[in-house]
């Protein structure tokens, strides 16, 4: 095997997580690839890098030193300015790219930019990933990042592809008086008389399969308040008591408002990078793939609730992952 920035960023971030199952949901591998691609690293380098426990693992000595070093080249390497040739610079290419409603798109839009200077990035927000599927395939866009969930993969045709970013469990958002404020986790079953605020059918599975958990949990929702807005005014209406809401592992509360996960983690989402095929060069999936599982690391970096989640035990891999 010959040793490649790839697998130089797979040390750091099975290093960053103290997890190989974690490392995969952040890179968007399955825990048994990855468990993989970390045994053929640690052949080429002659010894084990990483100690195996119960609760995840931990660099050995030598595995230190050789983590160092991969930041650092992977530093330089990201470092590195791209200029497009001479003849590109007046006119550059448009990238159309479009987001869904995702945390990772402004941080992965610096990173993008600053890998692919020749394309000139136009953003467009499109909520429901179904829509952003007829848009590429039409080819009035070039790239997207949507959503789907484990189990319900996103349905496409052969002109375009898709590759997942990140696996995520969803947690639940609720006021700082609410009852189970206490709770360190919470079952969906134990809010059956709660009212909810929930986004609308996305067209790859939501909110399904939110009720498909509902049912298993023994219940069905009181009340449902569909809600597409802007998420500080969903985070006011949660804090002052309204109501509640599952959100995404990663979002920041706002003062009034506590996130926790969910018993059993019953509820997953993944995020994805779609493309067509004819539109976008290995480089440029390349780019944006690497700026949006960059931007994920960043919030989950920042998320507290979820690092104490993941320290706790927290499942690493859902069912039908990959």
């Amino acid at each position: 095997m010959e040793l490649e920035i790839r697998h130089l960023r797979t040390l750091c971030a099975i290093a960053d997580s103290g997890s190989v199952g974690r490392a995969a949901m952040t890179l968007g591998y399955s825990q048994q690839a990855l468990s993989g691609q970390l045994q053929r690293i640690e052949g080429y380098f002659g010894e084990p890098l990483f100690e195996r426990g119960p609760s995840g693992v931990e660099p050995t000595r030598y595995g230190l030193e050789v983590v160092a070093r991969a930041r650092e080249i992977v530093a330089g390497v990201d470092a590195i300015p791209r200029r497009p040739p001479a003849q590109d610079v007046v006119a550059r290419k448009a990238l159309r790219l479009a987001c869904t409603n995702s945390p990772v798109l402004p941080g992965m839009l610096a990173r993008a930019r600053a890998r692919l200077p020749e394309r000139a990035l136009n953003v467009s927000s499109v909520y429901a990933s179904s829509q952003m599927v007829e848009l590429l395939e039409t080819g009035a866009l070039d790239a997207a990042i949507g959503v789907d969930y484990p189990g319900q993969d996103l349905r496409h045709s052969g002109a375009l592809a898709h590759r997942v970013v990140a696996t995520e469990p969803s947690f639940l958002a609720l006021s700082a008086g609410h009852r189970l404020r206490h709770r360190v986790e919470v079952r969906l079953s134990q809010l059956a008389d709660d009212e909810w605020f929930l986004t609308p059918d996305d067209g790859a599975g939501w909110p399904g399969v939110f009720y498909a958990a509902c049912a298993a949990d023994g219940f069905a929702p009181a009340v449902v308040h569909e809600f597409l807005g802007d998420q500080t005014q969903l985070q006011r209406m949660v804090a002052d008591g309204h109501g509640v809401s599952v959100v995404q592992a990663t979002i920041r509360p706002m003062p009034g408002v506590l996130v926790k996960p969910l018993a059993g983690t019953p509820l997953w989402c993944r995020y994805l990078l779609a493309w067509r095929r004819d539109s976008l060069s290995a480089d440029d999936v390349e780019a944006l793939y690497a700026a949006a599982t960059a931007a994920y690391r960043d919030l989950i970096s920042r998320s507290p609730h979820y690092q104490a989640w993941a320290t706790r035990g927290g499942v690493t891999s859902s069912p039908g992952a990959s």
